[in-house]
């Protein structure tokens, strides 16, 4: 009976998007506790490519975010990175990479979309919102002291596909990190040591 059971479960996978500039233990353990929270069989990290609210030399080059992600995500086995966002040309929008995922596995599959609150709250500015709406479900990673009423503005048939998640660690922050080693302060502790070693090899951040 178990084994009929475990053939008939869809997969589950976590997209975990975001410019990891740098990536930090906030965006970890977001992803371990919603990979542990929904059962999800992996959580694939997306470094994003282009994304359409930032400007280009306001971020830090594609390859140096997509190295220090793959040291971070090293030791999870559950955890995985894709370049899906870095080798497609043009903005990054999320309903493209969740299309390109659906190609990649199939439609019989559950996608968790895992991102911050913040951007959760301007889903309604997205491109194609709908058509997200309808192929995955989104955790909001919360910090703590975030009310739900600051969601009340979406509509009622998006909150339904939203689920807002605390995690304590998002008190660290990417802007943060990248002052301090402007500043230079330490960063350790705040993101894994390979991370840290990466940054201070490669020079990132300095003034």
């Amino acid at each position: 009976m178990e084994d009929s059971i475990s053939k008939d479960k869809k997969m589950a996978i976590g997209i975990m998007g975001g410019t990891f500039d740098p990536i930090h233990y906030g965006h970890l353990v977001t992803a371990e506790a919603a990979r542990c929270g929904f059962h999800l069989d992996q959580v694939i990290f997306v470094p994003s490519g282009r994304p359409p609210h930032k400007k280009v030399q306001d971020i830090t080059p594609t390859e140096h975010r997509y190295h220090m992600t793959a040291l971070a995500v090293a030791t999870n086995p559950f955890f995985h990175v894709s370049r899906v966002e870095l080798d497609r040309p043009g903005y990054s929008y999320a309903v493209d990479t969740v299309a390109a995922f659906l190609d990649q596995y199939g439609q019989d599959i559950d996608l968790y979309f895992i991102t911050g609150a913040d951007a959760i709250l301007e889903i309604i500015t997205w491109k194609n919102v709908k058509f997200l709406m309808e192929q995955c479900r989104f955790i909001a990673a919360t910090r703590p002291g975030f009310h739900l009423q600051e969601a009340n503005h979406l509509p009622q048939e998006f909150l339904k596909k939203i689920i807002f998640m605390e995690v304590p660690a998002l008190a660290i922050s990417s802007t943060d990190i990248r002052q301090r080693v402007m500043d230079k302060r330490p960063i350790k502790y705040l993101l894994p040591e390979a991370v840290e070693q990466y940054i201070l090899d490669n020079k990132l951040y300095h003034p």
